[in-house]
């Protein structure tokens, strides 16, 4: 059985708006859309989770707008660990609040940021690698782990890790050299064959040295939303007045100093956020989509 410190506790983000699969979603009868068997993305998500930090430790982030349809999904997590913020303004702020929130329950902890549109394939060794990571922030609790794929193309929608030199800690994990948030086609293909890796967007730190890391990149956003509560009434005011920024793109890039990344080779990771990616997904356990299956004719 695994075991996890008692301030690990898992942050899943579930607050996109989920423009990205619209195209999928028309060709999809029912909501909340289940396409890997019964459960949602989410439910998914947090039943992969729940070994890693207890019920009582998982906080969620959605969007006020999509409670109706994210409340049956969240049967096993508390209500109050269900966070809400008016709209979606990208990663960063969404994000943001969560930590504050986070912090204000627990100074001590340690936190596990999880995205809810993922698919991983050998959910036993992604638990095993985010234990790594704790372990490995335990050890260097001023560094932010990443957790890193191979990568299987040149996708210009992802994230990439150029890893350095191999730390003499737990795991495969690697200093952070630099980090590219979707570059293009060309630039993709030169950090794959300098040893890039993918990144997973599941990231492992302190929870009081990420908020200390995010005030010195985005220091207005930190005053604005530090004493308000992850409530829609109280942020929408503050909300009316951030600017969307991406939690990767304009804050990971600009600290790869304090980043490390743990190599995991063995997931089988995808974020599926995409209908290209779902699709390639069905392709690699050769199943045939039920989208594109032809349509019975009816008597």
């Amino acid at each position: 059985m695994q075991t996890t410190p008692e301030r690990l506790w898992a942050l899943v983000l579930a607050g996109g708006d989920g423009t990205r699969l619209q195209p999928l979603t028309r060709l999809i009868a029912g909501r909340p859309i289940r396409i890997f068997g019964t459960r949602s993305l989410l439910e998914t998500t947090l039943a992969r989770i729940a070994p890693v930090a207890g019920r009582e430790r998982t906080l969620v982030i959605v969007n006020e707008g999509h409670l109706p349809l994210a409340r049956p999904q969240l049967r096993t997590v508390p209500a109050a660990n269900v966070l809400v913020q008016p709209r979606n303004l990208d990663t960063g702020p969404g994000l943001l609040v969560s930590l504050l929130a986070l912090v204000r329950r627990d100074r001590e902890a340690t936190v596990a940021v999880f995205p809810s549109d993922h698919d991983v394939r050998s959910e036993a060794a992604f638990r095993r690698h985010v234990t790594t990571m704790t372990e490995l922030v335990r050890a260097r609790p001023d560094r932010v782990a990443l957790l890193g794929a191979p990568p299987e193309r040149a996708e210009t929608g992802y994230g990439y890790i150029a890893p350095g030199p191999r730390l003499d800690v737990p795991g495969t994990a690697f200093r952070v050299l630099a980090f590219h948030e979707k570059p293009a086609h060309g630039l993709a293909a030169r950090i794959i064959r300098r040893g890039g890796l993918w990144n997973s967007f599941v990231i492992v730190a302190r929870v009081d040295r990420l908020l200390a890391l995010v005030a010195t990149v985005r220091p207005d956003d930190v005053r604005a939303l530090a004493s308000v509560p992850a409530d829609p009434d109280a942020l929408a005011v503050v909300y009316d007045r951030l600017v969307p920024w991406n939690f990767s793109r304009d804050f990971l890039a600009r600290i790869p100093g304090q980043l490390v990344v743990v190599r995991a080779d063995d997931l089988g990771w995808s974020d599926v956020g995409t209908p290209e990616a779902i699709e390639r997904r069905f392709a690699m356990s050769g199943l045939v989509p039920p989208w594109r299956m032809p349509e019975r004719a009816t008597a």
